[in-house]
């Protein structure tokens, strides 16, 4: 790994030993992922349009989206992979929770990378059935919950959910119970982010802040200290996922600059499956799955919105509750611009983030 590799050359800074810190690794690990991402992602682009990887537009969405049309997509490839080179890079590899995070991330990368293929292929906004998409989600999160069974040192915790703002309650359910959860976890948080990406900025934007807030968990839950101290799970080695998750806010940031309105690249489901899977599984190893009901509410929002109109729409013979669904559309047929719609979405991400972290006080 990078740091051990150069250990003899870069080991101090100062005086300081800087590379046996988690929180320099995870800033070094934020500024290699979105350098890379930063300066290859022109060339990138090239050879997406090159290659035809272009967006589709549902005829029933918003007549301004019809503008997008042709627009590069699958930027989920690079960012991601990406965020796995940088993370390799940085981590210690004595933490096995690192790499159960990259195969989820790269197991739900494949089939959104299916999904956008198959669009490509057919020219159509339709890739994989909606059977064939939760079956391989279904697939790979039975091994990711498998492997945190069997392989990991996760047994005294794979049964517990801790409740937040609260003096260390814990919920113990049956483990069959527990996987179901787990798997509502992984594939909720991975469509949830993917019916979000439908604004330029939107999907990329809210992970960053969502990521971040788990990156601190990641942090604090690997230091048996501080963890004892906020009354969280303290579970080792677990700390180094926040160099991950740095891998991925900075990769995110580097994705940004050119998914910024008017994107040049869109995520595609290569990138917003992936990103709402790893969430998930972060929420998972940290034992913070339910604080993801804050920390994503954006996402869950966006959901319900699409839930709701669907079933009202069945059963009112047509009829809508919002202008379109997701939330998003809703507001942007009212009026707002896709700019207004990213900027204010990003703030309540920003304030249910806020509200997420005081959980580690107000207990």
């Amino acid at each position: 790994m990078f740091y051990e590799i150069f250990l003899p050359l870069k080991d101090y800074f100062f005086g300081f030993n800087l590379f046996k810190y988690i929180t320099f690794r995870a800033l070094m690990a934020s500024l290699t992922s979105f350098l890379v991402v930063v300066f290859v992602f022109p060339k990138f682009i090239k050879i997406i349009s090159n290659l035809q990887f272009k967006q589709s537009e549902r005829e029933f969405g918003p007549k301004s989206h019809l503008k997008k049309q042709g627009t590069p997509t699958m930027g989920g490839v690079l960012f991601i992979s990406a965020a796995v080179l940088s993370s390799l890079l940085w981590v210690r590899y004595n933490s096995p929770y690192v790499f159960l995070v990259i195969f989820i991330m790269l197991g739900f990368g494949f089939i959104g990378f299916t999904d956008d293929y198959l669009k490509k292929l057919r020219n159509s906004y339709k890739g994989l059935s909606i059977s064939q998409k939760y079956l391989l989600q279904l697939g790979f999160s039975l091994i990711f919950i498998l492997i945190l069974y069997y392989y990991l040192p996760f047994k005294p915790y794979f049964n517990k959910i801790y409740i937040p703002y609260t003096n260390g309650i814990v919920l113990e359910l049956p483990d069959i119970l527990m996987v179901i959860f787990y798997i509502l976890v992984l594939t909720g948080t991975s469509n949830s982010v993917n019916l979000t990406d439908g604004v330029d900025g939107l999907a990329g934007g809210l992970a960053s802040i969502s990521f971040s807030v788990y990156g601190v968990f990641a942090y604090l839950a690997g230091n048996v200290v501080i963890a004892n101290y906020l009354l969280i799970p303290y579970i080792d080695k677990v700390g180094e996922l926040s160099v991950v998750v740095g891998s991925i806010v900075g990769s995110l940031g580097g994705f940004l600059w050119y998914n910024a309105h008017p994107a040049k690249i869109f995520m595609g489901d290569s990138g917003a499956l992936s990103l709402g899977a790893t969430l998930g599984a972060i929420a998972i190893i940290t034992k913070q799955e339910l604080l993801l009901i804050i920390v994503g509410m954006v996402f869950i929002l966006e959901t319900l919105s699409t839930s709701i109109q669907i079933i009202y729409y069945r059963l009112t013979n047509g009829k809508r509750i919002f202008k379109m669904a997701p939330l998003h559309h809703h507001f942007e047929l009212s009026g707002w611009s896709e700019t207004q719609v990213v900027i204010r979405f990003w703030i309540l991400g920003i304030l249910f983030a806020i509200l997420a972290l005081a959980s580690l006080k107000i207990r």
